[in-house]
Order: structure tokens, then C-alpha cells, then sequence
């Protein structure tokens, strides 16, 4: 998993309320186990019309937002089924960090095991940076895990609460996988020992 520490990139503003797993990524596309490639999928119904052409007004769609790396939503986000391909989706379009005033828990935790900073920040805070994004790719905000911190375009600085450990596994590239690797001489020490003691097993 990619390890997060510092970005500063496009936030792009979408300041709509209870975008579903299904908005994210519809169903259609939940056929594949690969994590790559569904980036073009990304908010498909939203995105695309029936034939398949760009909707223009669409936030991903217009030119200064092509190139986002930080979604600014609304409150509720990630909720509806909880299918991981929802912040797979995200993450293959290029987007790191989604800020929000709340998430669904389960797309929460799931954005952590993908390389995803999902921020959860009082309305107040949230709109000073949907203000901010709305202004274009000129606006850029920068976010320092380690300080838990984001700064405008401005230059305003807005702390930010994580989970210890949480922030530990993403600063360290460490999915479920990772930590469990973490252990691998522990385990092989283990596995060794217990096939001494039983052979037959």
C-alpha cells in the first residue's frame, strides 16, 4: 500500500450530502477483484450520460479538476453497501484525501486499508475549504499527516483528529496484509517450534 505523509494538490468541491457507494462506483462495475481500473468509473452515473459523452457540468469533468487529489464532500459520505471498490475507485481516479464533516464507518476504515485519508471536520471547517477549492486548480491545499494539519490556498492552517493507530498503518504503507507481514519472524519462529513439538500435524 502507498504510504501517505504530505500532499498538496486540487481539492475539487463537491458539496452534495449522502453520496452513496453506489454514486461512487455503480454496481456494474463490481465484477473485477483488481484494484486498478476503476478510476474511469469513478461517479460513472454522475460523469457520463447514456452515450457514453462527459457531462460537462460535472465537477471531475471540468478541465481545472481533471487532475484532483483531494475531494472536499458533503456530510455522510461513503454511506449505502459497503463495497471496497468504492475507495478502490477513488484512489485509481488519483484522488488521496476526501475531507467531510462524516463518513459511513465502514467506507471510513476501508479508505485507511486502501492509502485513503478520509478527514472529518466540523461543517464550519468543511465549507471554508469547499470555498477554497472552488476557486480552481490555482488553489491548492496541502495536508501534513504528521502534523495533522491542512493549509488553504490562503494559508490558513485547520488541525484535524486521527486515530494513533490508523494514521500509524497509512503513514507506513500498512494495509491488514502489511501488518500481518510485520510479524513474519514471529510466525516463523512460531510455525517452526510447533512442527517440532507436532510433527504429524
Amino acid at each position: 500500500m502507498d504510504k501517505f505523509d504530505k500532499l498538496t494538490g486540487i481539492a475539487a468541491p463537491m458539496p452534495m450530502i449522502n453520496i452513496d457507494t453506489d454514486m461512487i462506483i455503480p454496481k456494474q462495475f463490481l465484477k473485477t477483484i483488481k484494484r486498478s481500473g476503476l478510476g474511469v468509473n469513478l461517479f460513472d452515473e454522475m460523469r457520463y450520460a447514456d452515450d457514453g459523452s462527459e457531462i460537462p457540468t460535472f465537477i471531475l469533468n471540468q478541465d481545472a479538476y481533471r487532475d484532483a487529489e483531494i475531494l472536499v464532500a458533503g456530510d455522510n459520505f461513503g454511506c449505502g453497501s459497503s463495497r471496497e471498490h468504492a475507495p478502490w475507485a477513488i484512489k485509481d481516479f488519483g484522488i488521496r484525501c476526501v475531507i467531510a464533516p462524516s463518513y459511513a464507518d465502514i467506507f471510513y476504515n476501508n479508505c485507511f486499508k486502501n492509502g485513503i485519508l478520509p478527514i472529518a471536520l466540523p461543517q464550519e471547517q468543511v465549507d471554508v475549504l469547499m470555498k477554497d477549492a472552488e476557486k480552481g486548480s490555482n488553489a491548492r491545499i496541502s495536508i501534513d499527516l504528521d502534523a495533522q494539519t491542512i493549509t488553504t490556498s490562503d494559508g490558513e492552517v485547520i488541525p484535524f483528529e486521527v486515530d494513533a493507530f490508523k494514521k500509524h498503518c497509512l503513514m507506513n504503507g500498512l494495509d491488514d496484509i502489511g501488518l500481518t507481514m510485520e510479524k513474519a519472524t514471529s510466525i516463523d519462529t512460531f510455525e517452526a517450534a510447533a512442527s517440532q513439538a507436532r510433527p504429524w500435524v
